[in-house]
């Protein structure tokens, strides 16, 4: 713990009365957990006490954090407010049922004394004009948030992984175009809209990233080359995790009151926790995702 925290102060912005801190994590199938501090070979799952104070720790530096991959047990997720402290919350989508749900819900937990609920949630269902795939394999859920006088409105998704590219572009494609349709409407209830989560993107260029920044979202320059994920090496970088906004055709930020400051990265836990045991078994107790974060100013 003594570890993270010094590695966490080096890599995140501490948190003030003008910043906000947002981020997206992965956390690997974020479910059941072993009731002990150190779960044992026999034990199943290998998440244990140990691992969500771990992931705790990580959580603690920002304002609100979207996860993916929660799955149908609450367990972890309700163990990871009892560690956070009273004064976090949690905001969760039911499960999207089905093989292709893979029994997952999303998530969002944030910090009650810096963010607000500001009255809207929901999830995103296709009209049948624009998704003609059919609905999300896992339904898009977005969440309100209030700093102050700043509004701001957060989608997170965990796009099917599929047999191949082709297999997620229709998905990715169709989010793109729902969240341009939201941005653009007058009289919605749409200011500041993020996108955030899981998108499986593979790489600057493809068709996957070109269909997701189609219509004007804007990943920020920052995040480029940071790690995904922990099995990344110099020579196969990928795109996975995505935080944007929109911009106008000039490139101009559409968000109002609240600013990039230019500071974002992810953050790579595996040298400071778990050094006893293998990357692969590392992935079971925190996740085989890096979290990735950005910072706005207000």
């Amino acid at each position: 713990m003594a570890r993270l925290r010094v590695a966490l102060d080096t890599v995140v912005p501490p948190r003030d009365e003008q910043n906000i801190l947002v981020a997206t994590w992965n956390v690997r199938a974020f479910g059941e957990l072993t009731p002990k501090w150190q779960s044992s070979p026999s034990d199943a799952p290998k998440r244990d006490w140990r691992s969500v104070a771990c992931i705790a720790e990580v959580v603690s530096r920002f304002d609100v954090v979207a996860l993916q991959e929660v799955r149908r047990s609450p367990s972890a997720l309700r163990f990871l407010l009892q560690l956070l402290g009273p004064h976090w919350r949690a905001i969760a989508s039911d499960v999207t049922e089905g093989d292709p749900g893979n029994s997952e819900r999303l998530a969002f937990v944030y910090d009650s004394t810096r963010l607000q609920p500001a009255g809207l949630v929901g999830e995103i269902v296709l009209p049948g004009t624009l998704g003609g795939q059919g609905q999300f394999a896992r339904t898009p859920y977005v969440a309100g948030f209030t700093r102050g006088d700043v509004e701001f409105v957060l989608t997170t998704v965990h796009v099917l992984w599929g047999e191949n590219e082709q297999a997620r572009l229709p998905e990715i494609s169709s989010f793109a175009r729902w969240m341009r349709e939201w941005a653009d409407r007058p009289m919605d209830w749409n200011q500041n809209l993020l996108v955030l989560g899981d998108f499986n993107l593979d790489r600057v260029g493809d068709p996957l990233f070109e269909a997701f920044v189609s219509t004007g979202l804007f990943p920020p320059a920052e995040l480029n080359n940071v790690p995904r994920t922990v099995f990344e090496d110099d020579g196969e970088h990928h795109f996975y995790d995505q935080i944007a906004w929109f911009s106008d055709p000039s490139g101009a930020s559409l968000l109002d009151s609240m600013t990039y400051s230019g500071r974002g990265g992810s953050f790579d836990f595996v040298p400071h926790a778990f050094q006893e045991l293998s990357l692969t078994e590392t992935t079971w107790r925190m996740s085989d995702h890096y979290p990735l974060w950005v910072e706005f100013r207000t």
